[in-house]
Parts: C-alpha cells; structure tokens; sequence
C-alpha cells in the first residue's frame, strides 16, 4: 500500500496503462478490477475509506466507493473506469501508454474518461476528513461502455453515494443536465425459404421487412412530430435503421431476416411504451403475411435524464463555468444516479469528439481549468 498520492501524471500514466475494455462480445470483454485496485490504493492513500463491490453475475468486475468525511448529502464525483475496445493499428501512438505532444496527452481512455479519475485525487490532494461538514465521495463503476451494469447494481442494492453528483464524462466543460435515452432493438421475421424459381414455395422474409422498414419511417416521423423537447440541438427522439441482413443466397427465398435500430428517446419517453408501439408496427405486418416475428432490445434500455435546472449543483456548475446547462444526445449513468435519489451533471475536461477514437486525447490547456471547477464543487458542497 502506498503512503502517498502519486503524482498527478503518474496517476495518468498508470490508468492509461492499465487495460479495462468493456464489450458485448466476451473475446474482447477485460476485467476491470485491476484498475480498482489502483483507484482503492490511492484513495485509501489520500484518506478516504474504500469499498469494493463486486458486480453481481460478473464477478470479474467491481464499482469503487470511496468516501472521505461523514454523513449522507455528499458530493459525488463519479465516472466509469472501462474503455471501449481498440485497433492499435489505427493509432498513432501506443494507446496503452500516456504520451504527450503538442500540447496533448494521448491515450485510450484519456477524455472518455479515465483522466478525470486522475483529476478528482488532485483536486482532494491534501483534504482531511476533520475539515469537511460534508463527505467527498469517489465512485468509479464498470461497464458503461457495454451494459451499464456497474450503474445497475448500484441502482438494484439501493446504493445512494451522495446527494449531488459530477460525472466526469467528456462535455468540453459545458454543464450537462439532460441526455437522451438510447435504446438498441432487434426486428426479427421468420417466413419459409424455398426455390426462388416458384414464389409459392416459400414466404420470404426479406419482402416481409421491406414492408416493416416503410412502417418504421413512417412511426418514426409520427415520434418526431408528437415529442419535443427545446433543450436539444435534435429537439425529437431518432431512428436510425442500423443494421440489416436476410437470407443467404440469391437463388433460395429468404427465409430470416433481421434489422436492428438504434433509438433516442427525449425525457418523459419511456422505453417501454415505444418497444410495444414498435411490437404494434412489426406484427400488424408479419401476422397479415404470416411471419413469425419478435423485437427484442440488443441491450437492457438506457433511460434519458434530467436534473431540474434549479438543482444545487446545476447551479454551482453554471456559476463556476460561466455556461448555461445545456442538453446532448448521448447517454450516461446519470439517469441511474438520479434514480438513487441524487441531482446528477455530466461535466467533463475532454471532447465527445475525442471518445471512441483512434489517437484519443487530452488538451493539458483543459486540466487546470477542471481542477478549479473540482475545487470549487469541494469548497461548495463539503468544506466547512
């Protein structure tokens, strides 16, 4: 155990290097326990008291609760600690080691968002329990990136960090108090395959979707006409037709075909009236052609947000930005927060831009500004 906090750069360096990739596909899916060792080693190092959950199901994964100072109205800087997976071969730099250039810091994982792990240690560097009315709480969870899972345990224990909440995710420093829920869905129709010489030998599938594919559109402009929410650049909920394959060859009637969405829905949407207003779509169509049929969701729903502009963070997050809480497209875990009864911003040093990206990066002209931000969020919610 070390005595001390490392460096800040160390720090860094160290996260970088240490691989937590999350996928849906089990080939590429790491652990990411090695990294909460990490984070557990040096919170305890700086004097916070350190629990490690494991993830129910998934014992190679844990979330990290670190707390320093007493009581239940904290404040929450949380963040998760997987990356998406990676192709070295697109890389400029090898992005399992921290390198700078040009003013820039490189690395899988750096704005999306392991720094801000980094980040949040220096800004409580020095801080001691007896100086604060309220605690500090560091919470680092796993699987964002792929299931949510680490946010939904903390959800399904009942496990409420704090009352106000910063994720870290990259904003380019803009407060964020609304996101989109994203839902990923999977159409299947099953007809019968046959010779393609005699239409009546089978029930093609293919033809089947291409029917459901014009229902669809025409739901999808019904969705953005009915929902409207200001606060967005895209102030309607999405469709988008992703992902589409049938059949197997050109001279068998196609048999099976599968076409899979990917859907943002406004707050007040909720995932599971749209997936039964899609179900309305798809089985008008396959029961009139006598299609098997069946939706079903890719991955379990991510709820939009929203945290009330008046909450206290929101405010404290304006004021010290000088930015207006503004709304984005992509989902977090705040959704998941709020549920635990927190006020949840998403506010972080790196672009959205940069995440999921070969040669990923970090301006350094970001980190002092975001160690300000940290600790004026400290002096506000937990300095006596």
């Amino acid at each position: 155990m070390s005595a001390v906090v490392p460096r800040f750069e160390q720090m860094l360096a160290a996260l970088i290097s240490t691989p937590s990739v999350s996928c849906v596909n089990p080939v590429l899916d790491q652990s990411n326990r090695p990294l909460v060792a990490l984070l557990a080693e040096w919170a305890e190092a700086a004097g916070f008291r350190v629990e490690v959950m494991t993830i129910p199901g998934h014992p190679d994964k844990a979330n990290l609760m670190a707390t320093l100072g007493q009581g239940d109205d904290g404040l929450v800087l949380a963040g998760h600690t997987d990356t998406v997976p990676f192709d070295e071969s697109h890389w400029s730099h090898d992005p399992l080691r921290l390198t700078e250039v040009d003013g820039r810091y490189y690395g899988l994982g750096i704005a999306d968002m392991k720094a801000f792990f980094a980040l949040a240690l220096e800004a409580a560097r020095g801080l001691r329990a007896a100086e604060l009315r309220a605690p500090l709480i560091l919470l680092a969870t796993a699987d964002e990136e792929s299931a949510m899972n680490g946010a939904r345990a903390l959800v399904a224990a009942g496990r409420r960090p704090g009352r106000h909440a910063l994720i870290g995710e990259p904003t380019g420093l803009r407060p964020v108090r609304l996101h989109k829920g994203v839902m990923n869905e999977s159409l299947r129709l099953v007809g019968r395959s046959g010779h393609a010489s005699d239409p009546a030998l089978g029930n093609s599938a293919l033809e089947g979707m291409h029917e459901v594919i014009g229902a669809v559109l025409a739901w999808r402009e019904g969705l953005r006409q009915g929902h409207r929410h200001p606060a967005f650049a895209i102030p309607y909920p999405t469709v988008n037709l992703g992902h589409i394959h049938g059949g197997d060859n050109p001279n068998r009637i196609c048999g099976e075909c599968e076409l899979q969405l990917d859907l943002r829905l406004l707050p007040g949407m909720s995932a599971e009236r749209v997936r039964a207003a899609l179900c309305e779509q798809v089985a008008e169509i396959a029961d009139r052609r006598g299609l098997r049929w069946a939706v079903e969701p890719l991955f379990e729903a991510i709820p939009p947000a929203e945290t009330a502009a008046e909450a206290a963070i929101v405010r404290a997050c304006e004021r010290l930005t000088g930015r207006a809480a503004e709304a984005v497209n992509f989902g977090t875990e705040a959704p998941f927060l709020n549920q635990l009864g927190m006020e949840t911003v998403v506010l972080g040093p790196g672009d959205i831009a940069q995440a999921h990206q070969p040669d990923e990066f970090l301006a350094l002209e970001r980190i002092p500004p975001t160690l300000a931000l940290l600790r004026g969020l400290i002096g506000e919610f937990c300095v006596k």
